[in-house]
């Protein structure tokens, strides 16, 4: 009984959770938007035939992905400031960090997702006299973003999760806010415990809107 007795801090600190949670979505929403504007340049370079511009795009996505968020968060950290010189916000050095993590898991799901649909289907298009503009836009698009649509939510959920690194620059996410809880009330466990149910429920909740968006378009595929 004393350890849930432990939980009555909420009753004054429950509103901390509360504005860590809105840090927490606008940081992963931020990454996730800029992320997919970033991963669709970067899988376009990626199909590049310039050998340069092709050695970039994997040059960074395998940094990217070959290296740990919070080194990625450091560098973005100290680096950025002494590179160019310019004194950047420790929320937008967050967000930043996070975008160019997003940014190089999203390129590959986009480039999985072009490269899923038959070519045949460029092809016919060509024949038909479109430009390869209009191909990608009417024809390829729409059926390559049914396909990572489930991937790209997957991603949403995961950034949400890896925001809780961005802790340690003093951005007020949930895990912050679990911190600060912590000093303010002694407590070891209960604020840990009770931030990763909210995380949970996050992640469960998005995960039940993703199995409903996918039986939609199920149904639409079979009209």
């Amino acid at each position: 009984m004393e350890f849930f007795s432990g939980f009555s801090f909420l009753k004054d600190y429950g509103y901390f959770f509360v504005n860590g949670l809105w840090i927490t979505l606008y940081l992963a929403a931020i990454s996730i938007v800029f992320g997919t504007i970033l991963g669709v340049i970067l899988a376009s370079m990626r199909s590049s035939k310039i050998k340069v511009v092709n050695l970039i795009a994997k040059g960074f996505i395998g940094f990217i992905r070959g290296t740990p968020l919070l080194a990625q968060i450091y560098i973005v950290y100290v680096g950025f400031p002494a590179i160019f010189h310019l004194n950047i916000p420790d929320f937008a050095t967050g967000a930043l960090a996070l975008t160019f993590y997003s940014s190089a898991y999203i390129s590959e799901i986009i480039r999985s997702g072009v490269e899923s649909i038959p070519y045949g289907q460029t092809d016919a298009a060509r024949s038909l006299g479109m430009s390869q503009w209009k191909t990608m836009r009417d024809i390829i698009l729409p059926q390559a973003v049914k396909n990572i649509l489930p991937a790209m939510v997957n991603q949403f959920i995961g950034n949400i999760k890896d925001s809780s690194l961005v802790s340690v620059l003093g951005i007020a996410d949930m895990m912050y806010e679990a911190q600060v809880i912590r000093g303010a009330t002694a407590l070891g466990l209960q604020p840990i415990l009770f931030v990763s149910l909210m995380y949970l429920a996050l992640t469960v909740l998005l995960s039940r809107l993703l199995l409903l968006l996918e039986r939609r378009m199920k149904l639409s595929d079979q009209r």
